[in-house]
């Protein structure tokens, strides 16, 4: 019987937090230690190191893990400072100094500390500005930020006359709360976070929400490789929330579903059913803008890009050209984080262009090109 993993605390430092993210991709990718190890030319006695945060990880070796795992920068984006000039590994340290207060503030959410609370207004603008934060991937201003205004929106909760609205600026903040969980690959807090966002979502008397918060959901099946049962759940929540009629909001909630439904059912094996979903979220794409709806990027960009994506898992030579030969970039008023999200999904157009160029005939794009979570 195989040794139990070690448990792993990626709050206790960047090392910590590099080391949880390398296991969770390599789990993911179905590579043991020692695979990693040979694929990357290191020892996979040194692979387990890392993840423990036992051992610093040099930059050329993160640079090979992030390769072979479809991480797509993801990885060297955590590296301790002192790989990285000290600028991304202080920010790092600086969001990760936050989390005991941020912690804190959703430990006491349903027993705020008493405060003052401003005006609807004036937290409709606060929340505003953490949605942009989010979309630019401003992590440090985020966790600055949120241990304050979390408990006002918790205590304005309990005394105003407008339950729903401070309910839905509560799902919006959650949100951006959870995206500091999942960039520091604090999976069992952001599945915490999503609760709380949903439990909003639903008291804030919005179909719209529940949905978007679906979306975000679909997170945790991503962390845990249940693929087949995120699928099933953004397609329930599709079905519930019904294939709308002249709302753009609406159009491009329902098809971002989709859109991330595709993703999972090719995570899964099912082909046919990843092109579905392509093609219903395409469909919903032809009658939207590119934009930001609801926190969520979405339009014909957005699912062409997905596309493209996918046909270089699915090995589908001729779906990826023709995906990268129309695809058109977003507008500039679309931040760039908040459409590749977590694949960095630029990287897949030159991958898809490389492996055309240089693969034999035949070959898999499996072997070239791994997949990364969206």
């Amino acid at each position: 019987m195989g040794q139990r993993p070690k448990e792993l605390h990626p709050e206790l430092s960047t090392l910590h937090t590099f080391g949880a993210r390398l296991r969770l991709l390599r789990e993911q990718r179905g590579l043991s230690q020692s695979a990693l190890g040979r694929l990357t030319y290191c020892s996979g006695h040194l692979i387990g190191k890392i993840e423990k945060g036992e051992r610093r990880p040099l930059a050329d070796l993160a640079r090979r893990c992030d390769e072979i795992l479809g991480a797509a920068g993801t990885l060297v984006g955590l590296l301790p400072g002192a790989e990285l000039g000290g600028f991304e590994g202080a920010r790092a340290g600086q969001v990760l100094g936050h989390l005991p207060a941020l912690r804190c503030a959703l430990d006491t959410h349903d027993v705020p500390d008493d405060g003052p609370v401003r005006p609807l207004p004036n937290l409709q603008r606060e929340v505003t500005h953490l949605v942009q934060w989010r979309l630019d991937s401003r992590y440090v201003d985020l966790a600055a930020h949120l241990p304050t205004l979390l408990p006002e929106l918790h205590r304005a909760m309990q005394s105003t006359d407008s339950p729903a609205a401070v309910a839905g600026l509560l799902t919006q903040t959650y949100r951006a709360a959870d995206a500091i969980a999942d960039k520091f690959g604090l999976y069992d807090l952001s599945a915490r976070i999503i609760e709380l966002m949903r439990t909003a979502a639903a008291r804030a008397d919005d179909e719209l929400l529940v949905a978007a918060s679906s979306y975000v959901r679909a997170e945790t099946f991503f962390a845990t490789g249940s693929w087949s049962t995120g699928r099933r759940m953004l397609e329930r929540s599709a079905t519930s929330l019904g294939r709308p009629q002249g709302s753009t909001t609406a159009t491009a909630t329902y098809g971002s579903l989709h859109m991330r439904a595709a993703v999972l059912a090719a995570r899964s094996g099912d082909n046919t059913g990843a092109n579905d979903h392509l093609r219903e979220a395409g469909d919903a794409a032809e009658r939207v803008p590119e934009g930001i709806y609801l926190g969520t990027a979405f339009g014909p960009a957005s699912v062409r890009i997905h596309e493209l994506s996918l046909a270089v898992d699915l090995g589908d030579v001729a779906a990826a050209f023709n995906a990268a030969d129309t695809w058109v970039p977003p507008p500039s008023a679309v931040p760039t984080s908040s459409w590749t999200s977590r694949g960095h999904r630029y990287s897949r157009v030159s991958r898809s262009m490389r492996w055309g160029l240089s693969a034999p005939l035949g070959t898999s794009p499996r072997s070239t090109c791994a997949t990364t979570r969206t």
